[in-house]
């Protein structure tokens, strides 16, 4: 039993079927673990369910609340996830459960490195996704936060993304991206943002500041710490994304995310080379540039002898992956949420750089009004200015020079403007 055998909890300080007083009714919490000092009353509660069975865990919280036991663990024998009652009705996930000879400030302070994340990733070790972690954050703080949970939710996945970069790239670097119990969370949050920001221009406005509540900001924290979100092949981040996205403003502009699957089979087929310029003139979060992006570095690293196990890491690229990407590879959208979302993909992998445009393709004889607007032009001007070098006509927006062109329209809606039909 991993209480006694791994953690070291003596028997003789455990109950099963513990009796829990809620009101008239008397419930059984299925492990109690005493307290040390104060022996007769709980210190964690476990509760346990069938493997596959999600429910349980509002059960176990309720347990905590009636008997003021300071944690809590709930498993399924497949998953398993542990919180920190802080108050009464506000819970924290914590990594794990402290043993027998540690306290829980031992957990909440415990340094953390990449390395850390990778061992203790509960994608891979819990078989979680980060999409249920969203929902499980949206059930217990976002949905009465008074905040717009796309945007929230966008800034702690970019800071987290720029967190793990940088560890990556400096393997003795502790993660800031962590709750160590501290009250300054929000402002070491914050300022990590203000840095993300600051390498990854064109995303966030310069003055935007993270919205949660430092207790909302917590729960939210402390679900995504244990979260690796570079992976091999982007599929973590592209279906947190895809869900954000999805439920932000889908369906009523015909917006789709095109399957991965269908993705990489055009992208397989057309072929596209480090020589030729690429485009994706409806581009949404960027399915079709970046796996394009992936197809071509595999190429590059085949030739340099590199690994291309990982093309999406916290490893640095050569110089002609980085290259490839800022002047090679192209994508437009109108809606401004998804470009967003394709920008900070695209910068990642440009190492600051992108032709991400907001821009609508089937008005391009207005394109050159963007230029009037400094905000736009302050973030999209450099990326401008590359796709001008490639019209055929350098005084019009309608043909250009283009090796490869994938994309996917959507398809809702009556377009009624005469101009742009014609």
């Amino acid at each position: 039993m991993v209480l006694i055998d791994d953690l070291g909890y003596p028997a003789s300080r455990m109950v099963i079927e513990y009796g829990v007083v809620n009101g008239r009714d008397v419930k059984r919490a299925d492990i109690c673990i005493f307290d040390a000092v104060r022996t007769t009353d709980p210190y964690i509660l476990v509760e346990l369910k069938k493997p596959k069975l999600k429910d349980g865990k509002e059960q176990l919280k309720s347990y905590c609340n009636a008997t003021g036991a300071p944690m809590g663990v709930w498993s399924n024998g497949e998953q398993i996830s542990f919180y920190h009652r802080k108050d009464p009705n506000y819970f924290e996930d914590i990594p794990a459960i402290p043993s027998f000879h540690e306290k829980l400030s031992d957990i909440l302070s415990e340094r953390w490195t990449i390395d850390d994340l990778v061992r203790l990733d509960k994608l891979t070790n819990e078989k979680k996704s980060l999409k249920g972690l969203i929902l499980e954050m949206e059930d217990e703080v976002l949905a009465n936060a008074g905040v717009d949970v796309f945007e929230e939710l966008f800034k702690l996945i970019f800071t987290k993304l720029y967190d793990e970069m940088e560890g990556g790239r400096d393997k003795k670097r502790h993660l800031v991206f962590k709750n160590y119990g501290d009250t300054e969370l929000k402002a070491k949050i914050q300022a990590l943002f203000d840095k993300a920001r600051a390498k990854w221009e064109g995303v966030f406005s310069e003055d935007a500041k993270i919205q949660l509540t430092p207790s909302h900001l917590a729960v939210c924290v402390s679900s995504l710490e244990k979260v690796k979100l570079f992976n091999s092949n982007l599929d973590v981040v592209d279906e947190a994304f895809e869900y954000l996205i999805n439920k932000s403003s889908k369906g009523e502009k015909g917006q789709y995310f095109t399957p991965r699957y269908v993705i990489d089979m055009c992208v397989k087929m057309l072929n596209p080379q480090e020589h030729e310029t690429l485009i994706d003139t409806a581009a949404d979060s960027c399915g079709f540039p970046v796996h394009g992006i992936f197809h071509v570095w595999e190429q590059i690293m085949n030739e340099e002898g590199l690994s291309k196990s990982h093309l999406f890491t916290t490893e640095k690229k050569p110089p002609r992956c980085e290259d490839y990407v800022r002047e090679k590879v192209f994508a437009i959208d109108f809606d401004e949420k998804a470009v967003r979302v394709g920008r900070t993909l695209n910068l990642i992998a440009g190492d600051g750089q992108t032709n991400v445009l907001h821009l609508n393709t089937l008005d391009y004889e207005r394109w050159d009004e963007k230029l009037k607007d400094d905000e736009w032009s302050d973030i999209y001007g450099d990326g401008w200015k590359k796709l001008k070098k490639l019209r055929t006509d350098k005084n019009g927006n309608r043909d250009f020079k283009f090796d490869v062109l994938m994309a996917n329209p959507p398809f809702a809606g009556d377009i009624k403007e005469t101009r742009i039909l014609a």
